[in-house]
C-alpha cells in the first residue's frame, strides 16, 4: 500500500456581507477532498457572496463558490487532476476528461466568470490562471486584490 504525501497549502473561506470582506481558514481537509471544500463553505451562513479559495501544493489552485444549483468551479491546471483528488473531483464534478499523461500544457477548467459579479472578469482571471511563474498562493492574491479583500486575504496568510 502506497503511503500518500500529505497535501499542503491553505483553504480560505471568503464571505461579503453588508458591503464587508471577511476571510477565514478551512479545515485542511478541504485540500483533498472537494466534497469537504463544499460542505464547509456551505455552512458558512451568509446572505451575501462566499466562495472558497483553495491552494494546493504550490501546484495549483481551486475557487469553488457554492450555489443551490450546485458549486461553480475553476480549476487553474486540468493537468493537476493526474496526481490530486481534489483536482480529478473538480474535473468530474465539470464532466471533463483529464488531459493526457504526455500533454504537459497548462489549462484552466470551469467557470472562468466565477468572480465576474465581484469585480473580476473572466478575461482578467484567464491572465492570472495564465500567470505560470507565479506560485498559486501569488495568483489568488491577485484575485483578492482584484476583488477587494487582499488585504484581508494577505492578513488571513500571515496567521496561517
Amino acid at each position: 500500500m502506497a503511503v500518500e504525501e500529505p497535501v499542503t497549502g491553505f483553504a480560505v473561506a471568503v464571505v461579503r456581507e453588508d458591503g464587508r470582506w471577511r476571510c477565514s481558514a478551512l479545515d485542511p481537509g478541504a485540500l483533498t477532498e472537494l466534497d469537504a471544500a463544499i460542505t464547509e463553505l456551505g455552512k458558512l451562513r451568509s446572505t451575501g457572496a462566499s466562495f472558497g479559495l483553495l491552494a494546493v501544493d504550490d501546484e495549483f489552485f481551486v475557487i469553488v463558490r457554492p450555489s443551490p444549483r450546485g458549486p461553480a468551479l475553476l480549476l487553474s491546471d486540468a493537468a493537476a487532476a493526474l496526481d490530486y483528488d481534489i483536482a480529478a473531483d473538480v474535473l468530474d464534478v465539470l464532466r471533463v476528461d483529464p488531459p493526457d499523461e504526455e500533454d504537459d500544457s497548462v489549462w484552466p477548467e470551469g467557470d472562468l466568470e466565477i468572480l465576474a459579479d465581484l469585480g473580476l472578469p473572466g478575461p482578467e482571471l484567464e491572465v492570472i490562471v495564465g500567470e505560470v511563474d507565479l506560485y498559486p498562493d501569488e495568483q489568488l492574491q491577485m484575485v483578492a486584490q482584484r476583488c477587494g479583500f487582499g488585504s484581508e486575504f494577505a492578513k488571513l496568510l500571515d496567521e496561517l
